[in-house]
């Protein structure tokens, strides 16, 4: 089967309907977090042991930036940050109990819209929409060690 000339830009235009729908139900959170801290937030829940400047290399800022970032989280009390039980010279940033409720409310609220627009789509619609992003992400995940080492051979 060859592929539609306008593949890429339908898919880029479904990116940012979904874009537009996630971020419609992220707005709605009562908490005032903006999308950046909670990227730093949802880093942090993913990488445990995170310290500032590995959560500086996730975010491909400089240390004294994600430090800034992390103060204001701990302000709003969403992180604490806590001595390494292992090694006391290594600090570890650590969502506290709000930041993990807020994330989970916002996971839960994103899910439902994305459900909701499912649910206007036929099943036969939904099923190849399933298979179609499977094997995207399985060709993205495939492509990502090679786009690893483009990164580290331009800052190297």
């Amino acid at each position: 089967m060859e592929r539609p000339p306008n593949l890429a830009a339908a898919i880029e235009s479904a990116a940012e309907a979904l874009i537009g729908v996630l971020d419609s139900a992220t707005s709605r959170h009562t908490v005032s977090v903006s999308p950046t801290q909670l990227r730093v937030l949802s880093l942090i829940v993913s990488h445990p042991d995170t310290n500032v400047n590995r959560l500086a290399e996730l975010l491909d800022v400089v240390p004294s930036s994600a430090s800034r970032l992390c103060d204001r989280l701990e302000a709003v009390g969403l992180l604490r940050r806590v001595a390494d039980p292992r090694d006391r010279r290594e600090v570890r940033l650590i969502p506290t109990a709000a930041a993990e409720t807020l994330l989970r409310d916002l996971q839960e609220r994103r899910h439902l819209a994305v459900q909701a627009v499912l649910d206007r789509m036929p099943n036969r619609a939904q099923h190849e929409l399933l298979l179609a992003l499977v094997a995207f992400s399985q060709a993205a995940t495939a492509a990502a060690p090679q786009a690893d080492a483009d990164s580290t051979a331009r800052t190297a």
